[in-house]
């Protein structure tokens, strides 16, 4: 498995702001849904957002208007924008790239009130 590298989360207050990183560690191939998940003990693991082929994306309800999923499927990267952030979107975040279902290692987004 090609491991994905993920950047960017932390420690915010409520309202500000965070932007999540994530890209292969080398060139994957025939890469077309990108996407971000997110788990807190103890729930399974949830999608955030996902972006396919043409520039289609789809969010969580819990999130539409605050995050913004963008991607390159040739470059192998993907980022989350998110804004407005409150302290139930405190969750480990991982990044997703299939076909091939690779994962990233996660990283650790905790929102203050």
């Amino acid at each position: 498995q090609v491991p994905l590298v993920e950047s960017g989360g932390g420690l915010v207050q409520a309202g500000e702001s965070l932007r999540l990183s994530c890209a292969a560690s080398r060139t994957i191939s025939s890469i077309s849904i990108l996407g971000w998940f997110r788990q807190v003990p103890g729930k399974p693991r949830e999608m955030v957002a996902i972006i396919r082929g043409g520039g289609i994306t789809n969010y969580a309800d819990s999130v539409k208007g605050r995050f913004t999923i963008s991607g390159d499927s040739g470059k192998n990267t993907v980022s989350l924008q998110m804004n407005n952030l409150k302290p139930e979107d405190t969750a480990v975040y991982y990044c997703m790239m299939a076909p091939g279902n690779y994962w990233g290692q996660g990283t650790q987004v905790t929102v203050s009130s």
